[in-house]
């Protein structure tokens, strides 16, 4: 059947498909509003089909705390391209599903798919945005923190964003300073105690190792130089090819160089001091704590001091609890 340019325009505003796709969904269901919106839709899940293995590493981070101050929650939405995700219109689709999260408390992502927007589900409603935009759009992350006391930063672009959760209430500044600190100080953990003995166990055991042959490097790059070979000549089998077309090393070089490796390396591995080792490997832990972990890292508004030191400042009982970020591409 013959449809209208009104008609037509009456789908794409209450779908934001283009015009030619409204057209032929109104003419593909002799004109029935509801039959054209579901057709968009199916077409919408052939789409998402069609770009699952698409990369979609753009699109928007936002955070925002609960009307009590209780509840906070940090979301990202991915497109495609920079261009979809600086879009007004998806940058709003994005704050109506966080407002709405927000506003039901939902603490996970197939909580947040459930919930609805006039009626229709956000799973569906991510569906027709792909449908809208024609590129692959994905609700891939969503974190929540509860607490005495709430807040949230959104970094300028909406690429990335903060929420945290404090003791006390009556902190504000505070607050603001901790999501910014989060965001530019990415820690991965609130403090040493929270992280996990595993994780601990095995950055222990990778910085033993990495100790361990730093010295290993360190005596035979030693020797090589008193052998008037350049280390920096030999530390792969493609520099040696590579350095030997060249003319700066000899085949001679080359088989002198990997008889120092060898017998320098073997003999100096093992001559290590384990337990002077082992305190090496405990200290680049602890850096790891101090660079990682919130309450240890320095403020970022003051190096003189850490994060725990600047709260205690404020009052001897306040400190973070808990924390979420999220950034594009991280």
């Amino acid at each position: 059947m013959a449809v209208t340019v009104q008609d037509i325009n009456k789908l794409r505003q209450m779908t934001g498909v283009g015009m030619m796709d409204c057209k032929k969904a109104l003419v593909e269901n002799d004109g029935d509003f509801d039959k054209a919106i579901s057709y968009l839709r199916e077409r919408g899940q052939k789409l998402a089909a069609k770009r699952a293995d698409r990369a979609a590493n753009e699109g928007v981070v936002l955070s925002k705390v609960s009307d009590d101050k209780t509840f906070a929650a940090v979301i990202m939405i991915n497109c495609e391209t920079d261009f979809v995700g600086k879009n007004e219109a998806f940058v709003a689709f994005v704050q109506s599903v966080l407002d709405t999260a927000v506003a039901a408390k939902a603490k996970t992502i197939e909580e947040v798919n459930a919930l609805e927007i006039e009626g229709t589900k956000v799973e569906t409603l991510v569906l027709d945005q792909l449908a809208k935009i024609g590129e692959k759009i994905t609700l891939s992350e969503y974190k929540v923190v509860e607490g005495g006391m709430v807040y949230s930063y959104i970094h300028p672009g909406n690429r990335m964003a903060s929420i945290i959760a404090m003791n006390k209430a009556g902190f504000d500044e505070a607050g603001k300073n901790m999501t910014m600190q989060v965001v530019s100080m990415r820690p991965t953990a609130l403090s040493k105690e929270s992280v996990p003995q595993n994780v601990i166990d095995e950055e222990l055991k990778v910085n033993v190792e990495k100790s361990k042959q730093e010295l290993v490097d360190k005596a035979v790059n030693a020797a090589l130089k008193k052998a008037g070979i350049n280390p920096a000549h030999v530390d792969s089998e493609e520099h040696m090819e590579s350095n030997k077309s060249k003319g700066w090393i000899t085949d001679e070089d080359i088989a002198k160089a990997k008889e120092i490796m060898a017998t320098v390396g073997e003999e100096k591995r093992a001559s290590l001091d384990e337990n002077m080792i082992l305190n090496i490997a405990k200290g680049r832990v602890e850096k790891f704590f101090k660079e990682n972990t919130l309450l240890s890292q320095e403020y970022f508004a003051d190096n003189k001091q850490n994060v725990q030191g600047y709260l205690k400042a404020q009052d001897a009982e306040l400190t973070v609890t808990a924390f979420a970020r999220l950034e594009l591409g991280a």
